[in-house]
């Protein structure tokens, strides 16, 4: 039953912002009525977005020692089309890449961005967040988030953002498709806790890897990103309430 609720979502809305979960929805965004503080209110499908308790995203902080297992990456396939969708621009993956984490195969969906970073770490925002979203075969969902500093050019970034759209609803093939390692630091440690969605239906149970080391980007490369969303295209952290974020 589970995986027929979410895999929907996954095409829909866990893309934090790609385009509607369904015509029948109510329009969203980052701005005046129908930015982050009314989702709530906007739609009976997006409720959780203000009554949920393990809402993300979070500022990363307080974290308590564990013992966690590395992450497996065994990331195969490249990207095969970007597309903006007016609340971010998403490059989807062939199928063929795998986490592996809790004992369980999470398919490499997509990557979205974020700017400034919707995570913060021990109090710090970031110019710009990626979103590594993943599923496994029941539907419940996974996201890697890699930081960005601001620094050198990213030539991985360079190679894939040439191409994006710059008008909201268009897609298009990707001629020099990349690796979704090509995107993620050398080190894979993490901090780990569970939250949602970030965007509309904002659907908790989801599982959370921040990966601790960041990547470098240029102010200009963040500039042209947000330049092309208008605005910036984070939700606001959410309070940690009960939770706990291992390291």
């Amino acid at each position: 039953m589970r995986k027929t609720i979410l895999g929907p979502l996954i095409l829909a809305a866990c893309a934090a912002g790609m385009a509607q979960a369904g015509s029948h929805q109510a329009h969203w965004g980052y701005t005046g009525h129908a930015g982050p503080a009314h989702w709530g209110e906007l739609d009976p499908a997006y409720a959780v977005c203000a009554s949920g308790v393990n809402q993300s995203p979070i500022d990363v902080a307080d974290m308590l020692e564990a013992e966690l297992p590395a992450l497996g990456f065994d990331y195969s396939a490249e990207t095969t089309e970007i597309l903006n969708n007016g609340h971010t621009v998403q490059a989807n993956f062939a199928p063929g890449n795998r986490l592996h984490a809790d004992g369980l195969a999470f398919e490499l969906k997509q990557v979205h961005f974020h700017t400034p970073s919707e995570n913060h770490v021990k109090g710090q925002s970031y110019p710009l967040e990626a979103h590594f979203v993943h599923a496994d075969q029941d539907g419940n969902l996974a996201v890697v988030a890699v930081m960005f500093e601001e620094g050198a050019e990213n030539a991985a970034l360079h190679k894939l953002w040439s191409e994006m759209p710059e008008k909201a609803g268009e897609r298009q093939a990707l001629t020099e498709n990349i690796g979704g390692e090509a995107l993620m630091p050398e080190s894979r440690d993490y901090y780990r806790f569970n939250g949602s969605l970030t965007t509309p239906p904002c659907s908790e149970g989801v599982r959370w890897f921040v990966l601790k080391e960041p990547l470098s980007v240029s102010n200009k490369q963040v500039a042209h990103f947000g330049h092309l969303m208008h605005h910036p295209n984070n939700r606001p952290l959410q309070s940690k309430n009960a939770r706990v974020v291992l390291q």
